[in-house]
């Protein structure tokens, strides 16, 4: 691939996005432009109802906006497609299927001309590189709740994805939980090199994870902000970070930057 898509791998050029509601149009993004390179891990932050989440709907083709435009590879969104995986909040597997189960559904989605043996195998390699390959055969209310959000990670990548988007993915979690798959994230990301856009409201969680945080101002005509670059060597170790004068750096311009936006709502 040339270097320059490579830069450019993900593209929303001059977005805008309204909704039609009960009391008129709500304009939700105002002029959204943003370039994404392949293999990098991209947060989007900010309050609640900046558009955090209708940005990521976006780019999953779960939204048409209404003016401008988004690339992936140099093809136009207009509708989902496998080279697109979503982790919602909520894992939604199905409860009546095993993990396997759950996660072979998306891969015969993707790669049914392929034999079942070599569906099965694709199935066991998601699972063992989210850490469950001692769980294929439990059902979502056998096991945690970490479990379950692992299994709908795998479901994602086992699509083969090259850009994985979450959307606020341990949100629901304890923090022992978040934290434990916040570090098997950051390993699985290394493993399988694809582009991430993940949507969170935990500042650490950003810093620790991304390589470049976006920073949305209030809604409605939410835009961005401010880019923050996160520059911190990887692999990155959470206890370590916790002392590094960059992280804490990185950590307040992003707490200066919500605490204004704050300020100004509040106003």
């Amino acid at each position: 691939m040339e270097k320059h898509q490579q830069e450019r791998y993900v593209q929303l050029e001059h977005v805008n996005m309204s909704f039609v509601t009960k009391k008129g149009i709500f304009n939700a993004l105002n002029n959204i432009s943003l370039d994404i390179k392949e293999g990098e891990f991209i947060s989007i932050i900010g309050h609640s109802g900046c558009g955090k989440s209708t940005v990521l709907n976006l780019i999953a083709g779960l939204l048409e906006p209404t003016s401008g435009h988004l690339f992936c590879a140099g093809r136009e969104i207009h509708k989902p497609g496998p080279e697109r995986a979503v982790v919602f909040q909520n894992h939604s597997l199905l409860p009546w299927l095993t993990c396997f189960e759950n996660v072979y559904l998306a891969v015969e989605r993707v790669f049914g001309a392929e034999t079942k043996a070599q569906l099965a195998t694709r199935t066991h390699a998601a699972l063992e590189l989210v850490g469950l390959s001692h769980a294929t055969d439990k059902r979502p209310n056998e096991i945690s709740g970490g479990m379950k959000q692992r299994v709908g990670i795998a479901r994602a990548l086992a699509m083969e994805p090259k850009v994985l988007l979450l959307d606020e993915p341990f949100g629901a979690l304890d923090a022992l939980t978040r934290a434990t798959l916040q570090d098997e994230l950051m390993k699985i990301m290394a493993k399988s090199g694809c582009t991430a856009v993940m949507v969170t409201h935990d500042v650490d969680e950003a810093v620790l994870l991304s390589d470049r945080i976006v920073m949305m101002t209030n809604g409605p005509s939410a835009e961005i902000g401010e880019i923050l670059e996160v520059n911190l060597a990887k692999p990155r170790n959470r206890l370590a970070l916790a002392e590094d004068r960059d992280y804490n750096h990185l950590r307040s311009e992003v707490l200066r930057f919500l605490y204004e936006r704050h300020a100004k709502k509040v106003a």
